[in-house]
């Protein structure tokens, strides 16, 4: 009974760490769009900076996740940045229909992400 009530706790932690990352990703995404409203920002500066949001957001998550865990902390942060990738290809899907970009966009992209959830774990 006690390890179903651990299990459920950090199963409402990893939740807790993915919706700070979205919030965080949200709110740095609104930034940028300012930015690029008000100083008409190229595609390369916007490119580069959706993917400092990707690395920013997760490596905060896996903060979090480390904190509360306390245990095992990066390879939480791991987890947590793969959810994070998982969570963004599933909204990319049902946004698009498809998915955008190659393969190898889409790896750099999943290796961001769990390296950035990696960072927070270890850094906590």
């Amino acid at each position: 009974m006690e390890r179903q009530v651990r299990k459920e706790i950090k199963g409402m932690w990893m939740l807790k760490a993915l919706l700070a990352s979205y919030i965080v990703t949200g709110a740095l995404l609104l930034i940028l769009t300012l930015l690029l409203y008000k100083f008409e920002l190229n595609e390369q500066i916007v490119s580069a900076a959706i993917i400092a949001i990707y690395l920013v957001s997760t490596l905060i998550g896996g903060i979090i996740i480390g904190k509360l865990t306390g245990v095992r902390k990066f390879l939480w942060g791991i987890g947590l940045g793969v959810l994070y990738f998982g969570l963004l290809l599933l909204i990319t899907i049902g946004v698009y229909h498809t998915i955008n970009g190659d393969a190898s966009s889409l790896m750099t992209t999943f290796i961001l992400c769990a390296g950035g959830g990696m960072a927070g774990g270890m850094i906590s």
